[in-house]
């Protein structure tokens, strides 16, 4: 799905995705139905952005169906010109779908754990590809995405947290509060999973604001 994203960002008007026939994958046999699943959902996440979902295809062939990857690769194209430059048919700007595209981007890791199982579903009827993921699914899954917030009364300023990060997005340091960056936080819960629970200074807060975070010189943490 990153892939998908920032070809977007990067200005693609439309993301053609080709993968082995289902079940012949020569490599993992599960591989190309995880592709077709987040495929699903990422067409998905673009309607409810409000960015054109065929913009984006995949397609199943082998390396002897050279007449198919034509004809099909020639359609989508034809497709995309008919749609025109990203955001032109949707009437969105450009720095208005940079913004959600780079909002997404960062928000990719959390959507493949809590999605994981439906990503190893397989389905090979295309008439029942639509039923994985609908509209109102994504709807409540922008819903209810987490954000984590360090209670500066609880915080102990150990670093754990901050070392455990996988995105650097906690400042802090020894004898210093720490504080989650919101913009660079990709909803993974690891701060949540190692604050030592004789702390338990990381909150999950859904459906409600973050917080803000405490001025500079009020973070230092007396001992």
């Amino acid at each position: 799905m990153s892939f998908i994203a920032r070809s977007f960002y990067n200005g693609a008007d439309g993301v053609f995705i080709a993968g082995c026939r289902l079940n012949e994958c020569s490599y993992i046999t599960h591989g190309n139905y995880y592709a077709l699943n987040m495929t699903l959902l990422f067409k998905k996440i673009m309607e409810y952005l409000g960015i054109s979902p065929e913009r984006v295809h995949i397609e199943f062939m082998t390396s002897s169906d050279a007449q198919h990857f034509v004809e099909t690769v020639n359609d989508f194209t034809d497709k995309i010109r008919l749609l025109g430059p990203l955001g032109e048919r949707e009437g969105i700007s450009d720095e208005e779908i940079k913004a959600k595209l780079s909002k997404l981007i960062n928000l990719i890791p959390y959507i493949k754990i809590v999605e994981r199982d439906r990503f190893k579903l397989k389905i090979n009827n295309p008439e029942e590809w639509d039923k994985i993921f609908t509209i109102e699914h994504v709807r409540e899954l922008f819903d209810t995405i987490p954000s984590y917030w360090i209670d500066p009364e609880k915080c102990a300023a150990c670093t754990i947290c901050a070392q455990r990060c996988p995105v650097d997005a906690i400042e802090g340091g020894r004898n210093k509060i720490h504080v989650i960056d919101q913009d660079k936080c990709i909803k993974c819960g690891t701060c949540l999973l190692v604050c030592p629970t004789k702390f338990s200074a990381v909150k999950k807060l859904v459906g409600e604001p973050v917080p803000p975070p405490l001025a500079e010189e009020k973070r230092i943490k007396v001992r």
